[in-house]
């Protein structure tokens, strides 16, 4: 297989950027031209290295390492398959059950299990895997972007506190696995990992404590500042709001060379200190520019030669673009890489491109990819049909990586280095392009349907445009939406879909109850035809409600998530909730309710085929 890209150990006189950005490159040009060969000796080394493990041997793999006997043998899985296997390790078994090589560690999942997140077993080796992937985002972000390496990256980067599985393995999310890791904190020399947080600031276990002392550390660099971002967009637009709620304090630590007392880890103070000194002249800036009416364009105002903003803004992400357009002055928009708990994939070989063009290129060394070919349900509706089992056949028929067809979209299968055999990721892709053989995808959506009353399914996509559409009825009024997410109230007789709204209001006209009523209606005008005929012929949905909430309860929600143990780095705001506590908290904050004043439009049939449209 083609050699990844080694980095220097420290910054020598031979150092090269060009030269290492180049072999990058050379690498990545490589593996994608000879994908398949690659994609072949990738299966071979983790079947060959793990024929003896329990979970091959027990469906009979007996020690074959060719595609055509992997796919007869090995059925297509997902976490409830594997779970009584991982439940064993966590427990304490360390018979090569899934992996020759010992689990170091679980990675949770974003996604969950009966309403546990899903533990993913992991690798020592693995690592190196992810901080390869890491390596080849700057060197491509440097052909588009020239000059990087002069400057910092203030990226809002932070951890999670770990737990213990009864057998003793750590249990974290995969970014708190990398930034703990030596990988991350010991990280060989690179202009581009050059931050504006000191490591111990990410490390800080306090949410508040990381998140200011980050924010004070970017500030005093500001000038030095050439790319920001967080992970996803949602937690930079949460940094922006940290700062438009405590610029005075880090206001007056600037002017003063001080560290606000609410800051205690010892660790985060000394690695600050090193870089806060008195700086009354900054602190009158910074304090010019958040008093101003209008945050608009802050992030080109406190850090004016910064160039891009580097967060995921692909799937249901794509809401925040507007309130990033609005903080950043319309900076490019850069999603870099995609990665999940279960394996690190591709990189965005374009990332300059609009954020509705994103594409990825899955990296054929990282994993063994296979693609089951989904469907949109006969062209009637745009939900997307994925059979939740497959027959021997279909099990047989996953396309491999080099074989998917332009256009088509697939649920993505892996095969990993570290225990996983067939998995089904859950996310679903379309071809978008080839770069040389290896296919680059766009993200669409995790195949789970969000809503779902009758014989309707609504997935986060639908639900996703369908809100688009209904928040131009606010415009006229200087109101956009915050935050949003769903229920499936079915304590209604027929059930009913509810959207909690967060509101952020620029204006000071209020907005009438009929504006409301005419958003419920365009949404439900903006779903698919099952929806819709359950709502006029059916009579099985109840009309659609939104019910506007205090300022405030998305934040809330978040605080409660975590507190439950979720990540604050892989955090995302649920489209839909089902858990009857965050139910009740999204109640209890509703300060208004408005529903669809009518019924939508419904025709049998095709949409086409009538002309009554």
């Amino acid at each position: 297989m083609p050699e990844a890209p080694k980095n220097t150990l420290k910054p020598t006189t031979d150092y090269s950027l060009e030269l290492k950005n180049k072999k990058t490159l050379q690498f990545i040009e490589d593996v994608t031209s000879n994908a398949d060969e690659v994609q072949k000796k990738v299966l071979e080394e983790i079947l060959s290295r793990n024929a003896h493990v329990e979970y091959l041997q027990t469906r009979g793999l007996n020690g074959h390492t060719d595609r055509e006997t992997f796919k007869k043998t090995m059925p297509v899985i997902t976490y409830e398959d594997i779970q009584p296997h991982i439940d064993r390790i966590a427990n304490g078994d360390t018979s090569p059950i899934l992996s020759s090589n010992p689990i170091s560690e679980f990675l949770t999942s974003s996604g969950t299990s009966g309403g546990e997140r899903k533990l993913m077993p992991t690798i020592e080796e693995e690592l190196g895997r992810r901080s390869l992937l890491y390596s080849l985002l700057m060197p491509v972000m440097s052909q588009f972007v020239p000059g990087l390496d002069e400057g910092k990256g203030m990226y809002f980067l932070f951890i999670k506190s770990e737990a213990k599985t009864p057998g003793g393995l750590v249990a974290r999310p995969v970014l708190t696995s990398y930034y703990k890791s030596t990988h991350f904190k010991n990280r060989p020399y690179d202009p581009y990992t050059n931050y504006t947080s000191p490591n111990e600031t990410i490390l800080c276990p306090d949410s508040y404590q990381s998140m200011y002392s980050q924010m004070l550390c970017g500030l005093c660099q500001h000038k030095e500042v050439l790319r920001v971002g967080a992970v996803f967009a949602s937690g930079f637009i949460r940094a922006i709001k940290f700062l438009e709620k405590h610029w005075r304090l880090l206001c007056k630590d600037i002017r003063t060379g001080t560290i606000d007392s609410q800051i205690t880890d010892q660790s985060v103070r000394e690695a600050v200190m090193k870089i806060l000194k008195p700086d009354p002249k900054l602190a009158d800036f910074i304090e010019a520019e958040c008093s101003k009416d209008s945050w608009q364009g802050i992030i080109t105002r406190l850090w004016p030669n910064t160039k891009y903003v580097d967060v995921i803004v692909t799937g249901t992400m794509s809401q925040y673009i507007p309130t990033l357009d609005y903080y950043s002055n319309g900076l490019p928009l850069v999603c870099t890489m995609y990665a999940s708990s279960e394996c690190y994939f591709g990189v965005n070989l374009n990332p300059l491109c609009k954020p509705s063009e994103v594409s990825y290129t899955l990296v054929p060394t990282m994993a063994y990819f296979e693609f089951l070919r989904v469907q949109r349900n006969n062209g009637v509706t745009s939900s997307i049909s994925v059979p939740k089992t497959l027959n021997e056949k279909e099990q047989q028929e996953l396309v491999d990586l080099v074989d998917v067809k332009l256009g088509q979209e697939y649920e993505l299968v892996v095969t990993t280095y570290s225990g996983l055999y067939r998995y089904r990721v859950g996310d679903v892709l379309r071809v978008a392009g080839f770069k040389n053989n290896a296919p680059q995808f766009n993200f669409i959506c995790r195949k789970n349907v969000v809503l779902c009353i009758d014989s309707d399914k609504t997935d986060e996509v639908e639900l996703q445009n369908a809100v688009k559409n209904a928040v131009n009825h606010l415009l006229p009024f200087g109101a956009t939406l915050a935050e949003y997410t769903s229920y499936a109230d079915t304590t209604t007789i027929p059930g009913h879909y509810v959207l909690y709204w967060e509101l952020s209001l620029n204006g000071n006209t209020p907005i009438p109850p009929s504006v409301f009523e005419d958003c419920c209606l365009t949404i439900e005008e903006s779903l698919n035809s099952v929806y819709r005929q359950g709502r006029v012929c059916d009579k099985s949905i109840g009309p659609l409600e939104i019910k506007v909430v205090e300022p405030g309860t998305f934040d809330k929600l978040m605080d409660y998530a975590i507190s439950l143990g979720a990540s604050i780095n892989q955090y995302k705001t649920p489209r839909c909730v089902k858990f009857a506590p965050i139910v009740e908290l999204l109640n209890s904050r509703a300060v208004s309710s408005y529903f669809s004043p009518k019924c939508p439009k419904w025709f049998p049939g095709h949409k086409q085929w009538s002309n009554n449209n």
